[in-house]
């Protein structure tokens, strides 16, 4: 597995395991054979509603603790300086864990702010490992960045072809903030599977269109979370490391982007935010 340096020495997986919607089932399953696999990243959130399930499945693997970067993030609704520090400790107790690796702000609404200096407080204290942003703008990153000591070491976004987000890759790498890609194989999007520059190279190389999708991500510096529940799928997620994309193969996939969102989520959309208030 290729790892990532995060702004404080930290090495994190280039590629991690992503629980997003996964039934306790489904996670009981998905993360002993990921782990099987090799991979060492999990990645959870306190909204998806399977951090116990998550815990049990890591302790029930045989893998040590040690050995997994663990990331889980705080919803909005748990902002606050009081209010973050006491779901930051429902999480531990879920995961069945004394420490994360990565703690994530999953949301850019409500007080951050006071979140955020909850979280830095649990870095000193070493029970954060690093800590982070999801789904912050260019904006609100900035934004974090001025007002804190700590600089996110991750900021997680939705990122595939259709959506490359460029411009905050380039604010991101000179404020030395790792980005880490949610959708990034695109979330099924035929368009995006069928395009002709990633069927290219996916034919060029012997390798699936998700292959692709994945190795380009890393070749731009960019960690990825991909979600399965199928040990084959897991199989081939995880086989990116043995070619590399060509400088023809990156320009053509580069050509692709429409800074478009997949599912229509734009945080900045009034709508967005409504839904989100919905999400219980």
């Amino acid at each position: 597995m290729q790892n990532f340096t995060l702004n404080n020495g930290l090495e994190i997986p280039a590629l991690g395991l992503g629980v997003f919607q996964m039934n306790d089932e489904e996670v009981a399953r998905a993360i002993p054979a990921a782990l099987e696999q090799g991979y060492r990243l999990i990645d959870t959130a306190s909204r998806y509603y399977n951090e116990e399930a998550v815990g049990k499945a890591i302790k029930a693997s045989g893998v040590d603790r040690g050995d997994i970067f663990l990331t889980t993030k705080l919803w909005f609704k748990d902002h606050g300086y009081e209010a973050a520090k006491q779901a930051f400790e429902t999480s531990l107790r879920k995961l069945d864990t004394d420490y994360l690796d990565l703690y994530l702000i999953h949301q850019p609404f409500g007080d951050y702010y006071g979140a955020y200096r909850a979280m830095e407080e649990l870095y000193a204290e070493g029970k954060i490992k690093a800590l982070g942003v999801s789904n912050f703008y260019p904006d609100r990153y900035l934004d974090l960045v001025h007002h804190f000591d700590v600089v996110p070491a991750v900021n997680q976004r939705e990122i595939h072809p259709f959506n490359q987000q460029k411009r905050m890759l380039e604010i991101s790498t000179e404020k030395g903030t790792l980005l880490q890609a949610w959708g990034a194989i695109g979330q099924g999007n035929k368009e995006i599977l069928t395009a002709p520059a990633i069927v290219a190279a996916a034919e060029a190389h012997g390798k699936s269109v998700a292959q692709v999708m994945l190795r380009w991500h890393l070749q731009r510096g960019v960690a990825a979370v991909a979600k399965s529940t199928h040990a084959e799928r897991l199989a081939e997620n995880i086989d990116i490391f043995d070619f590399e994309l060509t400088g023809e193969e990156m320009a053509a996939i580069a050509a692709l982007d429409r800074q478009q969102p997949n599912a229509g989520f734009d945080h900045r959309d009034p709508r967005m935010f409504q839904a989100l208030l919905r999400f219980e």
